[in-house]
């Protein structure tokens, strides 16, 4: 039997989701709405490594990871006005920053991503399952996601760890780009698709499989379910035709005998 109180949870979990709100305002927008300044917030962040890495390491990847800073916060301002210019219920940029959860859960990818990338224990998804709990959308820290990723509404979106996902691709709520079964010893392996550039993919798609290619400019339909790739320039939909009843009338019975 598995006794769970043998387990050292290293950090309390509350005193994390703060920081990582901190770090997306305070730095990334550079908004003065929380209470650390820089250096504090450098300390803080260290301080949760030191939890779970030597500190030689620990001071490393906490270095590094706000160097990327400048680079992450340059990408994000771009992809505001990219989600002002695809969306025309959009009324200014702030409300993309502060209400869109698709543009929240991109740019908790982005510091998930450095961490994961740095081989970081825990923290990587720990940012994601962040992003996953305050937006519905699940993008594993490992998914290599290039510029101007649009996620339009974004609920129920499921991107796995090895998808690779090229530059602006748009994506609508609950697609999946998963694997086609899940098992330990895959760990190592290409188990999600790779998505071209100037792919879209309309909402419920699900498209399976490691080896699975959606070539570039090509459009995904709605409810697909895809396993094997797509040449580049396709058109995917599924050929359904609605079945259209008029409403009986108040006079009319429908006698069963």
């Amino acid at each position: 039997m598995i006794r769970l109180n043998k387990y050292n949870i290293p950090f309390n979990k509350f005193e994390l989701e703060p920081l990582i709100d901190s770090i997306i305002y305070d730095e990334i927008f550079q908004q003065p709405n929380f209470n650390y300044n820089k250096q504090e917030l450098l300390e803080k962040f260290n301080d949760i490594l030191l939890k779970i890495l030597p500190k030689e390491k620990a001071e490393k990847i906490s270095l590094f990871f706000f160097d990327q800073f400048d680079t992450i916060r340059r990408e994000l301002e771009h992809l505001i006005f990219n989600f002002y210019a695809n969306d025309p219920a959009s009324n200014s940029e702030i409300e993309i920053i502060l209400a869109y959860p698709g543009f929240f859960a991109i740019a908790i990818h982005r510091l998930a991503n450095v961490l994961y990338k740095l081989q970081t224990p825990i923290l990587p998804r720990f940012f994601s399952e962040y992003a996953h709990s305050k937006t519905g959308i699940d993008i594993h820290p490992g998914a290599t996601i290039g510029n101007n990723f649009y996620i339009d509404h974004g609920t129920g979106i499921v991107i796995g760890e090895t998808t690779i996902i090229g530059n602006d691709v748009k994506i609508y709520q609950g697609v999946t780009l998963g694997a086609f079964y899940v098992s330990k010893n895959l760990s190592n392996k290409k188990r999600h698709p790779t998505i071209e550039n100037n792919v879209t993919i309309y909402a419920g798609a699900t498209i399976l499989g490691g080896t699975t290619v959606i070539g570039e400019n090509s459009v995904i339909g709605g409810n697909v379910w895809i396993t094997e790739s797509i040449e580049k320039d396709s058109i995917v939909y599924q050929e359904q035709s609605p079945i259209i009843k008029k409403q009986k009338t108040e006079n009319e019975h429908n006698y069963i005998i």
